[in-house]
């Protein structure tokens, strides 16, 4: 979330720009059975969302629907994948609305439309898959629709769930001046556009130490390079319903929390938190070498065999004895 880190230095353009309406993703017209296809999911109100697979050789020993990050995109997941698949995992990823090349791109959707794509895909995907366990992985925003869709009146019906770095930076973890400034710019301009590479000049945050993997994201037309300010205010709005999760929880699948410790995103102090919050409920794998982007760090092979290893364990343990 460096986008927070500089919307102070931003505010005064809000105010000379005041009366722009917030715009949302709009929702599609239709209402019908969701469906995965070869190349698209198709959401229960009609949109098309790009979808990507990586798929094991033979019958797959588990299933993993994964949600990207923030800015980012479906192919976020092709190195990690093609290693899940190696090890007998088939992947189902999507671009979620207003990320990637589906609909609306720039435009934030909202946190229940987001979780009713979660539940709907996983269902969709048990159905493609019978008999196969299916488990879902977020990373940083994905972990907090995901985090936030277990503690709701619908949860994902997964075999067990992975959470990658999630966001989990709730407003009552921020300070106060972040606070106030993203409120009053979010609601007297909510277009404002926020970028990354401007806010290189005021703070520099470091997502991975894999410098040709970010290189490639520089490129990739596809990764978002600019935020609205009512996005952020969207996302911060999914983080504070993850940050709340944990303790609105009753029974969960098991869960596997994964972090590292040069994360500079997500304050530790709020990852901490949640950590904390879940107790037992949750199993939970830190890097010392990790950033945000655990799955695609230079330690990311690491990272990923840990995680095949929890995912088969899981799927072991379900088997009649």
């Amino acid at each position: 979330m460096p986008f927070l880190r500089t919307i102070v230095a931003a505010f005064a353009l809000c105010l000379a720009l005041a009366g722009c309406a917030a715009t949302s993703a709009p929702m599609g017209a239709t209402r019908q059975a969701p469906r995965l296809q070869d190349e698209v999911f198709v959401t229960r109100d009609g949109l098309s969302l790009p979808l990507r697979h990586w798929d094991a050789q033979g019958t797959p020993r588990a299933i993993i629907v994964a949600l990207h990050g923030m800015s980012d995109y479906s192919n976020a997941f092709d190195g990690p994948a093609r290693q899940w698949a190696a090890a007998g995992v088939t992947t189902l990823a999507f671009d979620q609305r207003g990320f990637g090349s589906g609909p609306n791109p720039g435009l934030w959707a909202d946190g229940e439309a987001m979780r009713a794509d979660l539940f709907d895909s996983v269902t969709a995907a048990k159905a493609r898959y019978p008999g196969v366990p299916v488990f879902a992985l977020g990373e940083s925003m994905g972990g907090a629709v995901i985090l936030s869709a277990l503690a709701g009146p619908d949860p994902p019906p997964v075999a067990g769930v992975i959470l990658v770095a999630p966001a989990v930076w709730a407003r009552r973890d921020m300070p106060l001046g972040y606070r106030v400034a993203l409120f009053f710019a979010a609601h007297l301009m909510p277009g404002l556009i926020l970028s990354n590479n401007a806010a290189s000049h005021v703070v520099t945050i470091v997502p991975s130490d894999n410098v040709a993997m970010l290189r490639a994201l520089a490129r990739d037309p596809l990764f978002q390079k600019q935020t609205r300010a009512d996005a952020l205010f969207g996302l911060v709005d999914l983080m504070d319903e993850a940050r709340a999760a944990p303790d609105k929880l009753a029974a969960t699948p098991p869960i596997l929390l994964m972090t590292g410790d040069k994360d500079q995103v997500i304050p530790h102090d709020a990852t901490n938190g949640v950590i904390a919050a879940l107790g037992s409920r949750a199993t939970v794998r830190r890097y010392a070498e990790g950033y945000h982007m655990l799955l695609r760090d230079l330690e990311g092979p690491a990272v990923n065999k840990d995680m095949t290893d929890w995912v088969l364990a899981q799927v072991a343990a379900m088997q009649p004895k």
